[in-house]
């Protein structure tokens, strides 16, 4: 299997982040990239670096609006006097239909949605490269491979079309659901993180051609706290296409596999030609944000499980945080993934 990865993804360095009323370091650390790289080649993927593909990628998930907004935006934030070091909003919106503002400050409220999306100088370049990992890895499956491997960082699940947050600026599993939708009538997406993905839910939720399953800590007391609650089934075309499966705290091995074969039952009624695996190594019992406790073992039969869907499949990095067995995951779960899976049909729909 093909790992996907640039080395221009590791330059977005971000420093601020604000947690329950706390200034902390940003976890979201070139460093992970390191320990993830590592850990994909000790799974014996082959790193391939992603060609240039520009903005197609991103503006195929995008507005165009949002994604002006991130190329220019540090510029101009640096220009206000005693501007902070990185962009970091200080007031937000009461809805989305409002009018849009002219200054910096106002629409950096408008398209970041909370203080761990801090944006610098490189931010935007790197998860450019970042969603190009995505793109490549779904090209990759659109030639005949039968699972491609993107380590995307900066993540992408919590970035909606016109909404930065949660360490996500451009949304790389939903880049790559789209790119394969050019040769598959369904594509269904699987996200396996300690957190909901947002992002990706609000993207595809009025649409019937990708489906959305999440696995996540029950946001009731957790992030993102106002999505990804079980009533939430889609809407319009889209409604019975997106399912939410919230974990009670601190859901260990066997509850999550549990989970995750109702959410496969899910997809295999959806039948899609190629799956997009969101995988998050923050449900690690060790991972610092406490979540939820999947162990090393446990991460091995998430991939075993999901490989046994048998569809072409793009796996997209998204969470997990530095800890002694953040590398020890992601090779687990590839070993499990690449033990089991096989594909019965790689074709066009």
């Amino acid at each position: 299997m093909k790992l996907v990865f640039d080395e221009a993804q590791k330059r977005h360095d971000p420093k601020f982040f604000l947690s329950s009323g706390a200034s902390k370091p940003n976890p979201e650390v070139p460093r992970r990239a390191d320990i993830l790289l590592a850990a994909g080649l000790d799974a014996g993927l082959e790193l391939e670096v992603p060609r240039d593909y520009g903005l197609d990628p991103a503006a195929s998930v995008h507005s165009p609006e949002y994604l002006d907004f991130l190329q220019n935006i540090f510029a101009r934030w640096s220009r206000i006097e005693g501007a902070s070091a990185e962009v970091v909003p200080n007031v937000h919106p009461d809805r989305r239909d409002g009018d849009y503002p002219a200054s910096a400050v106002g629409q950096a409220g408008y398209h970041v949605a909370d203080t761990s999306a801090p944006i610098n100088a490189e931010t935007f370049g790197s998860a450019l490269r970042s969603a190009h990992s995505a793109a490549h890895a779904a090209e990759l499956i659109l030639s005949g491979h039968p699972a491609a491997y993107a380590l995307c960082r900066p993540p992408g699940h919590h970035a909606f079309r016109d909404l930065a947050g949660g360490f996500c600026f451009l949304n790389n599993s939903a880049i790559a659901a789209q790119r394969l939708r050019r040769d598959h009538d369904r594509v269904a997406i699987i996200d396996v993180d300690l957190h909901h993905g947002n992002g990706t839910q609000g993207i595809f939720y009025a649409r019937d051609d990708v489906l959305t399953v999440s696995l996540h800590a029950d946001p009731v007391r957790f992030y993102p706290f106002f999505w990804g609650h079980a009533s939430e089934r889609g809407k319009d075309a889209g409604l019975g296409f997106n399912l939410n499966l919230p974990l009670p705290r601190h859901t260990a091995d066997d509850g999550f596999l549990s989970a995750l074969d109702r959410g496969l039952e899910r997809v295999a009624a959806f039948a899609p030609g190629a799956i997009v695996i969101a995988l998050g190594l923050d449900a690690s019992e060790h991972d610092p944000f406490g979540g939820l406790a999947v162990t090393t073992a446990g991460f091995q039969r998430i991939g075993e499980h999901l490989a046994r869907l048998e569809r072409p499949a793009v796996i997209v990095q998204e969470g997990g945080y530095i800890s002694e067995v953040l590398g020890q995951n992601l090779t687990s779960f590839l070993n499990g993934f690449t033990s089991v899976h096989r594909v019965v049909k790689n074709s066009r729909d």
